[in-house]
């Protein structure tokens, strides 16, 4: 007969373990918020208290609101199933998203709840000092510890600046110390820190993550930090007409339907988003922080920029974003870790992503590189240059400007046969130039980029083999010459060479 032990855990350190889940100070409240949008919130107020010891943060929504027997089911370790069936517009996945989220911030945290309509609060409070006794014991708080946590938030609320017209908190969460921010030796680096991380770094966070939230016509979120309302910021601006996107695909993945859409935003974003405010980037990133993969998951923003392991990052590809959208119905094929913060983007979709910014690469560094040529208005003027400067997916290159007007009037009066042994000269010249500059490496047959006719490459070919040249020496002098690479000729023209 088989034996069993109790194998139950220590509960501080099962605590202190499971809240290290990858959780950065920011991500820690975007996780709270998603509870209050889970719940119909259109307002969440959060607020910090630093005039004490320890510091406190307040987080608190007017959404549905919890029952005693709700709210001690969702203080459970985990509270749900991740297999579970889920609402739409439900955020979570683990049923742990709160807990961990708190913990990875405070070692002492409450949360105050009551039905919407509902007149009386209940509230429970977890506590590591508590859980060394080795007992998995949660603090059921009295109603004089309610009453006073409720009004300590609500003297923060009319302390600070910009309140909500009519506003009733039905869950408020209290971090009662931020331990990460307590390590600070001085009390004046500690404010600091902790001022910077609420005020730019995790207002910054929320305004991109729920953005789309924020700009519903029927009943907006709002969001409160401090004294200030925060604004969405959408990384995709479609409202600029200068944006260009790349067309949509779209395919089924496992119960939901995934769909990736490329942007390329306009070449001019590169100076603007130098500037304090721009519609391109946040006061505290840069597009080069911004390029990437972006991916919503149910209209939550879960990963913002970087290319999640697909290529890598490059100035030359600042200007490409991609937007992946998807439901809330296939985290276990995404690895959706519980902070929300990352995914694995598996096998099958590996292939379809791939290929499509492989497209989208190309357009964005057409853009990138077609910013110096822009600054020339007067396309009139740019025909008395001998070089022309042209934009391609590898760099800028020059090439004979065959509009300038000695050229103009040499290809009229010349005879076609002529014509074409004059393009392949010019063409052997482009390639010789842009070589020296060392701005690309050896071109191969590419018709985006090669104005050079097939034909006029076939005709040149043959003439050669009729004065005696052999095919060897053609493709030494005429092929190699030209930025060709032979595997990646059309096969009219190898079925010439080889004959």
């Amino acid at each position: 007969m088989t034996k069993f032990e109790q194998a139950i855990p220590n509960p501080e350190h099962l605590i202190k373990s499971i809240s290290e889940q990858g959780y950065s100070f920011e991500a820690a409240i975007a996780d709270l918020i998603d509870n209050s949008v889970s719940a119909n919130a259109n307002k969440v107020q959060i607020f910090t208290e630093t005039e004490n010891n320890p510091y406190k943060l307040f987080i608190a929504d007017n959404g549905d609101g919890m029952s005693l027997d709700v709210l001690r089911r969702s203080m459970q370790f985990p509270s749900c199933s991740p297999e579970g069936d889920r609402a739409m517009n439900d955020l979570g996945r683990f049923g742990l998203g709160m807990k961990t989220a708190s913990f990875s911030q405070s070692r002492k945290f409450t949360v105050i709840s009551k039905a919407k309509g509902e007149s009386e609060y209940h509230a429970f409070t977890w506590d590591v000092e508590v859980l060394k006794s080795g007992e998995w014991k949660i603090i059921v708080n009295t109603q004089e510890d309610i009453s006073l946590m409720v009004e300590e938030f609500n003297q923060l609320s009319t302390s600070f600046l910009n309140t909500f017209d009519e506003f009733e908190a039905n869950t408020i969460i209290v971090w009662n110390g931020l331990y990460k921010f307590e390590q600070y030796l001085e009390e004046k680096n500690k404010k600091i820190a902790l001022h910077r991380e609420i005020n730019e770094v995790a207002t910054d966070h929320l305004q991109i993550v729920f953005h789309r939230f924020m700009e519903k016509k029927k009943s907006p979120l709002k969001i409160r930090v401090n004294n200030h309302h925060l604004t969405p910021f959408n990384p995709f601006p479609t409202h600029q007409k200068n944006l260009r996107n790349i067309e949509y695909k779209s395919k089924r993945f496992g119960l939901d339907k995934i769909k990736i859409e490329g942007f390329v935003l306009p070449s001019s974003s590169i100076s603007e988003a130098k500037e304090y405010t721009n519609v391109w980037t946040t006061k505290n990133r840069s597009l080069l922080d911004m390029e990437g993969v972006y991916i919503y998951r149910a209209d939550r923003l879960i990963v913002l920029g970087g290319w999640n392991g697909l290529i890598k990052k490059s100035p030359r590809l600042q200007l490409a974003r991609l937007r992946v959208d998807i439901g809330n119905n296939s985290d276990h094929l995404l690895h959706l870790n519980v902070a929300k913060s990352t995914v694995i983007i598996p096998h099958e979709l590996k292939t379809a992503f791939q290929d499509y910014i492989d497209c989208l690469k190309a357009e964005a560094k057409k853009e990138f590189f077609n910013r110096e040529i822009r600054r020339f208005p007067d396309k009139g003027m740019n025909n008395l240059k001998l070089f022309e400067r042209k934009a391609s997916n590898r760099d800028v290159l020059l090439e004979i400007n065959e509009n300038y007007p000695l050229l103009k009037a040499l290809l009229r009066e010349v005879s076609k046969s002529q014509s074409a042994r004059l393009k392949i000269i010019f063409r052997m010249i482009n390639t010789t130039v842009n070589k020296l500059r060392n701005v690309h490496e050896d071109n191969y047959y590419n018709e985006s980029e090669n104005t050079l006719q097939i034909e006029d490459l076939i005709e040149n070919i043959e003439e050669f083999k009729n004065i005696g040249i052999s095919n060897k020496m053609i493709n030494t002098l005429l092929i190699n010459e030209l930025g060709y690479k032979y595997e990646s000729l059309p096969e009219k023209v190898k079925t010439i060479l080889k004959g």
